[in-house]
Formats: structure tokens, sequence, C-alpha cells
């Protein structure tokens, strides 16, 4: 019996890292010893309080049924208060504060609950891939924006106000920017509101990144004035609070559109377990002195990486923000995947290539920073021993020929 895939599926490959930690799992189970750069999972633990608070709920003997679609009032509260004290923005936990398992299923709601066939979306070009994947499999039209380093990785409003936006229903917008660490000022941040206001489209914005390596306060989208109007954003515990396979996230913001994600996410899944959520409210409620004691591990992991970056002829940027260094490629290279390849197969080092994200990031690359500094060392050393002895720049240039 033949049964035919979905048609929504055509355009969706599986997740890059998808296939590529399991490639760089078959090469350690070979004996290989591939140190990977490329996800950004972190690898320091949550705070031992949060673990506390997981392991009380849990062994409470009715702490183990159906939790609500929208998650318990704790948690909710605990979220509205997280965006009282980091970003100024109040928020009714009863009606603008959605729980979700993760903000990549958010996305998912999201696309669901509003787009459909004849729909138009904005996405950045670099951006992460799954905007372009919700999109197409919601069967809405991509239209890609470029970012690039001249713009200083922001869209050009003005160009896009040019354009034909009658079908465009919305935006996906990211600052702190992943892949490219760039943070946008409450400046841009008014702008974007204002050109998402005079062309009624809905902004959502993913926000996990700001509490990572940010040296100016955190901001939210929300914060700015006339934004709950037009936007709904996204935020998520797994980068600024080490609870990444806890897959703890939420959504914020307009009240109308949220009981609409509520609609699509009510008949997809059950609610969080009830000691995560237990869990997350003490997340939550940590104080500045974790994302300081946080933010001193990744600094020093930084220079580690742009260190060795460099060792390969990279150009990082400065001035970036979250887990991750996007370095431009060296010449020589045809861009970013080659580079990579170059790397993983000489010093056994795994970097991704900016390709992934989109054509306008071809000529970069991307290094997580969750690795501990010894690793990163070794990383380094490796890396350094295999540029002494080799020339990546030649023999990528002879694969390509041959």
């Amino acid at each position: 019996m033949q049964v035919t895939t979905a048609s929504r599926l055509a355009n969706t490959g599986e997740y890059y890292f998808s296939r590529k930690l399991r490639e760089i799992a078959a090469l350690n189970a070979a004996g290989v010893n591939i140190i990977s750069l490329g996800i950004g999972s972190p690898d320091l633990p949550p705070h031992p309080g949060v673990v506390a608070a997981l392991g009380a709920t849990a062994a409470q003997p009715n702490a183990h049924g159906y939790q609500s679609y929208q998650g318990t009032p704790a948690l909710r509260q605990a979220m509205a208060a997280f965006y009282q004290k980091s970003y100024g923005v109040a928020l009714d936990p009863a009606t603008e504060v959605l729980p979700l398992a993760g903000s990549k299923e958010g996305l998912m709601h999201i696309g669901m609950a509003f787009l459909e066939a004849g729909d138009a979306v904005l996405i950045p070009n670099p951006g992460y891939p799954t905007y372009r994947a919700v999109a197409e499999i919601c069967g809405a039209e991509v239209r890609e924006y470029d970012l690039t380093a001249d713009t200083g990785w922001l869209p050009d409003l003005d160009a896009l106000a040019k354009s034909d936006l009658s079908r465009v229903k919305m935006m996906l917008v990211n600052y702190p920017h992943m892949p490219t660490g760039t943070a946008a000022s409450p400046e841009f941040l008014q702008q974007l509101v204002e050109f998402a206001a005079a062309h009624s489209i809905m902004l959502v914005h993913d926000n996990p990144y700001g509490f990572v390596l940010n040296e100016t306060p955190p901001t939210s989208l929300l914060s700015i004035p006339g934004a709950k109007e037009v936007a709904l954003e996204l935020n998520s515990l797994s980068k600024s609070h080490n609870l990444a396979g806890w897959r703890v996230g939420m959504l914020v913001g307009r009240a109308d559109w949220l009981t609409e994600v509520l609609r699509f996410k009510s008949n997809m899944d059950s609610g969080m377990f009830l000691a995560i959520q237990q869990a997350a409210v003490a997340a939550l409620g940590l104080g500045d002195e974790w994302f300081a004691e946080l933010n001193a591990t990744y600094r020093a992991r930084r220079e580690l990486v742009v260190e060795l970056l460099q060792a390969l002829g990279c150009a990082p940027a400065p001035g970036q923000v979250g887990l991750f260094i996007w370095a431009a490629v060296p010449p020589g290279y045809a861009d970013g995947y080659a580079l990579s390849d170059a790397v993983l197969a000489e010093a056994r080092v795994f970097l991704t290539p900016g390709g992934i994200f989109g054509s306008n990031g071809a000529g970069y690359i991307r290094a997580s920073l969750c690795q501990p500094e010894s690793v990163l060392r070794e990383a380094l050393e490796r890396v350094k021993a295999d540029m002494q002895s080799t020339n990546h720049a030649a023999r990528s240039e002879a694969s390509r020929v041959a």
C-alpha cells in the first residue's frame, strides 16, 4: 500500500540540526570525538532552587494529572511579574499571558491560528529556519526581507513599505537577532510598530536571547507604545534560565489574539507537567545575581570562541548578544558550508554554516558558547594545530574544482 505525504510538507525538509546532530553522533560512536559548537543548548544547570522546586512538586501524589491548557494561575502570575520587573510591561495574567511548551511550539500554534493559503508572511533572511517551515506548513506564501551587515542586520522598513503588502498578514521579527547577535534599539522597535500599524500587519516577536551577554537592559517589543495593538511576543526560559530540555515558554500580548491561539493549542496538548510549572515559577523569581553569574561564564567562553574564529581567519562583529558568535568567513572559501566541512574533517570541530539561516548568511559561520571552557580550549588547540599543518582555503578550493 502506498500512502502519499501531505502536500503541506512539499517544501519542508528535516530540520538541519536534526540531521547534523545524527551525523555527529555517528562519528562520535565511531570514535572520532567531534567537538560540537553548533546548537545553542545550554550545558549549564538550572539554579538549585529551581531543581528543588521540581522535585518537591513531583513528590506530591496529586501532581501527576492533566493540567490546565492555560497553565496554572501561579505560573501566569510569575510570567506577568517577570515582564513587569524585567521590561516594565504590565500584563494581565488572566488574559495576556499564555504558557507554552517552548516558544517553538508557540510559533506553530500562532501560524495555525492565523495563517492560511493566500496569506503572505514576512520572514527574516537570515533567520531561524522554523519561521519559514511554519509559514509553509500553514500554506502561506513566504516573503523574505533582507538583513545584511550593511544595514546593521535590521530590515529596511522604507523599502518594505514601497512593496505590495496587500496580502501580508504577519511579520516575524527576532531581536536580539539569531544568528547575528544584533540587538535592536527602542527607536527601531518604535519604527517597527508604526510600520505594522500602518499596513495592518501582525508582528510576532521572538525574544529568547535578551538576558544573555546583553550589555544594555533587555527590551520587550511590548514596551513600545502601540505595540499591544499589533504584536504578540514569544519568550522562553530555555536560554535565560538553562531550561532548554524542560520546554517552558510563553506567549504574551493582545488578549483576543491569545484566545484564538488557545483555541488551536487546546486541541493539541493538555498542559505542562505541574512540577515543571512550579519550577518555572521559581526560575522566574530569580534575581539579577543569577544573570550576572550566568553572563560571567559566557563572557569567558566568548573570548575563547572569538579566538578560535579569528584563528580560522574569520571576522566576528563586536557587540553581539546571545549564545552564539557570528563571523564572516575568510577569503578563499565559497561559503560557510565549505569552512564548516573543512574544520569538521580536519580539526574535528563542528561550526554551523550561516547558509542554513538563509542566503544572506552564506558568507558566515556561527559558533555556540554552550560548551565548558575546557572543551573550548581543546577546540581552539585543535583548530590552531590544524591551521599550522594545512591550508584550509587551498584544500577547499581544490575540492570545489575537483
